[in-house]
């Protein structure tokens, strides 16, 4: 299929999103390859969490996402969450994070991140749900010099196993 040929084309940077019920104060994370920019002014990002996925049910509840930019040499953290399901694991047990705005888990071994307050969400995606960000609070750590060296790429992960059901 065109379509199929077109998209095994490209490579994208990954990310791990993170979310909160400050409801229940349940936490969640999943690594996420479709993400990206959406507006320039005003600033606007888009995240697309499946729905099969722990972390969209967390993320429906939480008035802020964190998304995570993973260096080259990260392959473990997103193997942690993109093959765990939060179901079942305690992701959080298993990485250093600190807790951001409204208690959105940051994780602390990647300072290139943002928080976004959820500003829409976009159901029937096909299998994803889309949130429309716009920027809450970056990490004070963040490069400002405009340059992202060594970003983990789609074609690096595609040695893992979903952690959620297809």
């Amino acid at each position: 299929m065109a379509f199929d040929e077109f998209t095994d084309a490209l490579d994208y940077p990954v990310f791990v999103v993170t979310a909160v019920d400050t409801a229940t104060g349940e936490r969640a994370g999943c690594l996420v390859g479709f993400a990206t920019q959406c507006s320039l002014e005003p600033a606007r990002f888009l995240v697309c969490l499946s729905t099969a996925n722990h972390t969209y049910r967390v993320a429906r509840a939480s008035p802020v996402l964190a998304v995570h930019a993973l260096g080259v040499t990260q392959h473990g953290l997103a193997r942690l969450f993109g093959e765990r399901t939060g179901d079942t694991t305690d992701k959080f047990a298993q990485c250093r994070w600190e807790p951001g705005e409204a208690g959105v888990p940051l994780l602390s071994d990647c300072p290139q991140r943002f928080i976004g307050r959820v500003l829409h969400r976009v159901d029937n995606l096909g299998d994803h749900a889309g949130f429309v960000l716009a920027p809450a609070e970056s990490a004070p750590d963040v490069a400002t010099d405009n340059t992202v060296p060594g970003l983990l790429m789609f074609s690096q992960v595609q040695d893992l196993t979903p952690g959620h059901p297809a």
